[in-house]
């Protein structure tokens, strides 16, 4: 009885030292399994020192690494009505709320206005962690009233597209968007303005079959998936082994279905130089917008 007694008390030690090392302090990289220091990797913008594999971030991280200073969100509080009243495994509801405590945004798309190396820029960044980015009616209607601001400032569009596709949840109002945001691409492409599209890890499903392959540039990270259905599915469907490496960007760029691949570190860069040879304008942004439009100080802009 005395040995039980005292190799319990000997375990419970060792749990109170094994619960004084913080959580999310080191994170193991999924491709060279290099254990990596938090801190360091969001200063590397979350691309690995060693393989250069590239983390998913957050929407806001991404408008905080392309604009300049500061920038104005638009239209942040759009929230979906659940018009299907959609209810499966989960209330579609429920689905929301989750979305929203896990991200802090009402939907998966921030739209902001801001300065891209002093260029007026209107950026839509999609956000994976909201029910895996999936288009509904507010990402469709959000990403268009931005289009729709850019027509009226002069101003160019680059979408961050990360994307499961559209939201099965909302049905055909989902599909819908597909063909809304393409719309109001066209009238942004008639009035001779540019738009970059930026395809990360995972871009598929109707958000690669509309808005996410029409940029005037469409430029992917290193080996993100994008595509309209999966490889799995394809590899069901057709019965047959895909190539290596199918539906992954060096894929696509090789077959010309994307114009570069450029790493995030140097995307900001990249987007400058293209806009000014496309003619970007150096107008400054016109900031009378909506009263729900908030001034984020771009290093404050941090999403969980």
């Amino acid at each position: 009885m005395a040995w039980f007694k005292k190799r319990r008390k000997t375990a419970v030690i060792v749990q109170k030292n094994a619960s004084r090392v913080p959580e999310g302090l080191w994170v193991k990289c999924p491709m060279c399994a290099q254990v990596l220091y938090n801190k360091d990797l969001g200063t590397n913008q979350h691309v690995c020192p060693k393989c250069s594999h590239h983390f998913r971030i957050s929407a806001s991280d991404r408008l905080r690494m392309l604009f300049d200073a500061e920038w104005t969100e638009h239209d942040r509080g759009l929230q979906s009505t659940d018009p299907l009243q959609f209810t499966d495994t989960k209330p579609y509801k429920a689905r929301l709320e989750a979305g929203t405590l896990a991200t802090g945004l009402q939907d998966a798309v921030i739209v902001g206005s801001g300065r891209i190396d002093g260029m007026p820029t209107i950026v839509a960044a999609m956000e994976y962690g909201f029910i895996g980015g999936s288009m509904g009616v507010v990402v469709g209607e959000k990403i268009t009233r931005g289009i729709e601001r850019a027509l009226a400032e002069r101003a160019p569009v680059v979408i961050v597209c990360s994307s499961g596709g559209a939201r099965m949840m909302e049905g055909v109002l989902s599909l819908m968007q597909m063909a809304k945001v393409c719309g109001a691409l066209a009238r942004l492409d008639r009035a001779g303005l540019p738009y970059i599209s930026v395809l990360t890890d995972p871009t598929t499903g109707g958000v690669t079959a509309s808005f996410a392959m029409l940029g005037d540039l469409n430029i992917a990270e290193p080996k993100a998936l994008i595509g309209f259905a999966g490889p799995r599915v394809i590899e069901q469907t057709i019965r047959q082994k895909l190539p290596e490496g199918f539906q992954r960007s060096e894929f696509l760029l090789e077959k010309g279905m994307i114009d570069l691949i450029v790493d995030r570190r140097e995307m900001k860069g990249v987007i400058a130089s293209a806009l000014r040879f496309m003619g970007a304008d150096d107008a400054p942004v016109d900031r009378a917008s909506a009263d729900s439009d908030t001034l984020i100080p771009a290093e404050t802009t941090r999403h969980a």
